[in-house]
């Protein structure tokens, strides 16, 4: 007799897991191995010149290379609405760790990131994100993570760099979009740089919360119009420029999620 056909799927299920499991526990520590060289690279090259571009075709190999680990298939819309020789900030929703390298990727600009201060804890590791410019910040102290952000955001200015900031300041558990934080958009009425919203779907499949193994699978970037800023103040404003954001953010978000379930 023949199989019966939910006989396949589960046996098909079992070996995209397995497959899925391998790739994770045998290329995570090795990615995480090379890490270690890369970031002792990123402190050498930069020890030299801080401003060589030798450290973005660093990162972007080290991005290229996380990626690779499930992997991950990629969708690019909106790319049009980036101007390479402009910088921004970036405003992204956060579904997994698998948005950094992803932004590292498809953005065809330099761009730096705010890190909680843990991450820095691996001393070689640490020191390259110091190096190459990753800002630091302290979840617990406000105060700390304001003079850290305004002090990123000088380096970034000073190394021509964009700055890459998601808005509900940690990851989603459940791949619903979380309340923003108005950081990002006072970043860029502060800077005067135009806002470049990003919307990620799909992130959180390829690492789902609670789980340590990778799964390959498909992932949609679109990049939105940026939005300019150099009009605005905090004062006037802050509050309905990020309110916009978030509801445009989120009704965007919720149309590619029902796109991609139907």
């Amino acid at each position: 007799s023949y199989p019966h056909p939910s006989d396949r799927v589960y046996a098909t299920g079992m070996l995209e897991n397995f497959i899925a499991a391998a790739r994770t526990f045998v290329l995570v520590p090795l990615l995480f191995l090379y890490t270690m060289v890369l970031a002792l690279a990123v402190i050498i090259v930069v020890a030299i010149d801080p401003k060589t571009k030798a450290q973005d075709r660093i990162v972007e190999h080290w991005a290229n290379l996380f990626l690779a680990i499930p992997p991950v298939r990629i969708t690019v819309e909106g790319i049009d609405n980036v101007d390479p020789d402009q910088r921004y900030v970036v405003a992204s929703n956060h579904l997994s760790m698998f948005d950094i390298p992803l932004l590292f990727r498809v953005l065809p600009i330099h761009g730096r990131f705010l890190s909680k201060k843990e991450v820095f804890r691996y001393p070689v590791i640490g020191r390259g994100m110091r190096a190459i410019g990753i800002i630091e910040i302290d979840r617990d102290s406000s105060g700390s993570s304001r003079a850290a952000i305004n002090a990123g955001v000088g380096i970034a200015a000073e190394r021509g760099y964009s700055l890459l900031v998601f808005p509900e300041g940690t990851r989603s558990r459940d791949g619903e979009l979380l309340p923003f934080k108005r950081g990002a958009c006072r970043i860029a009425i502060d800077t005067g740089l135009p806002l470049l919203p990003v919307v990620i779907e799909g992130t959180d499949r390829i690492s789902t919360p609670g789980s340590k193994v990778f799964h390959a699978g498909s992932v949609v970037v679109r990049i939105l119009p940026p939005i300019v800023t150099s009009d605005m103040t905090n004062k006037d404003d802050l509050r309905p420029f990020a309110d916009a954001v978030e509801t445009e953010m989120g009704t965007i978000y919720e149309a590619m999620h029902r796109a991609r379930q139907s």
